[in-house]
């Protein structure tokens, strides 16, 4: 899956589905690249994130990258080409002084903890270099993805690194993901069937390590963004009733249904909309599905 501007004036932004093999491993692959477009003034140059349960890895491969707004803290790692970002609890926004060419790569995070034995707990709302984070095989693959001479190579690149490490773990243990939704539910039965140790207290300290963050969120996470994948299309075509939209998303109520969009996207469901018909700072949003 590959979403790209049929206007080659425009900036390019990619939502990529990695294969199969991985597709419990890697949420998704985005690339978004100004480099080749006209300037795009300082308000385009914005990018606003939900609150996510994903972890990414942010290859700056031209450009630079900056804060933006309150929570993402980039004052010692500014202009480092790689960086590890954990799960978000609230709305992120970075900025691009200039041009940029950024290549992201976003991660279940029971998967990358399976991975990398790193703590998603500890990376709650950071960023942090990824030389600092993973070990040296992840940064001979950082080098070899900064240095690829397309996107076609790096996802090669990443998709021949992370397979047979993918699949080892895999016949370690039961790390299925796919769809949000499922593996949400999974994580929770993987979390009360792990150890000796199950009490309720036990169960939550170990998805906190694996997820970063507590299953009511994951679960609020997942409902939000199951309603806005169900009912995309009409959302962006103005033709839905938000009434409507929290009775079948299991809300109690549009109020409910508002406060926790606001929470996740810093945005009312209207003023998103309108977001992202007429805002290119929210170009996430029109891509992803």
């Amino acid at each position: 899956m590959s979403t790209t501007p049929k206007n080659p004036a425009a900036a390019i932004t990619r939502l990529i589905a990695p294969r199969m093999a991985l597709a419990s491993c890697v949420r998704a692959i985005v690339v978004r690249d100004t480099t080749s477009c006209a300037p795009l003034p300082p308000a385009q140059r914005l990018n606003r994130f939900p609150a996510v349960p994903m972890c990414c890895i942010v290859w700056t491969i031209k450009g630079e990258l900056e804060a933006a707004g309150p929570g993402l803290s980039l004052a010692d790692v500014r202009m480092l080409p790689a960086l590890v970002g954990g799960p978000r609890s609230y709305p992120l926004v970075s900025y691009n002084p200039g041009p940029v060419h950024s290549f992201i790569v976003m991660f279940y995070p029971a998967a990358l903890y399976a991975l990398t034995g790193v703590s998603m707990d500890a990376l709650l709302d950071q960023f942090r270099p990824l030389e600092t984070i993973f070990d040296a095989d992840w940064q001979v693959l950082s080098d070899a993805m900064l240095a690829a001479p397309d996107d076609e190579a790096r996802i090669r690149l990443l998709e021949a690194f992370l397979a047979p490490r993918w699949q080892a773990v895999r016949k370690a243990g039961d790390h299925s993901a796919g769809a949000m939704q499922d593996w949400v539910r999974r994580l929770g039965v993987q979390a009360a069937s792990t150890g000796l140790a199950s009490g309720a207290r036990n169960i939550e300290r170990r998805i906190k390590a694996w997820a970063g963050q507590p299953m009511r969120t994951l679960r609020r996470m997942r409902r939000a963004e199951q309603v806005f994948l169900d009912e995309r299309e009409a959302i962006l075509q103005g033709r839905v009733s938000w009434t409507e939209v929290a009775a079948s998303g299991g809300y109690a109520d549009q109020a409910h249904f508002c406060r926790e969009t606001r929470e996740i996207t810093g945005l009312t469901p209207t003023e998103l909309t309108r977001a992202m018909k007429e805002d290119e700072s929210y170009w996430i949003y029109r891509i992803w599905n």
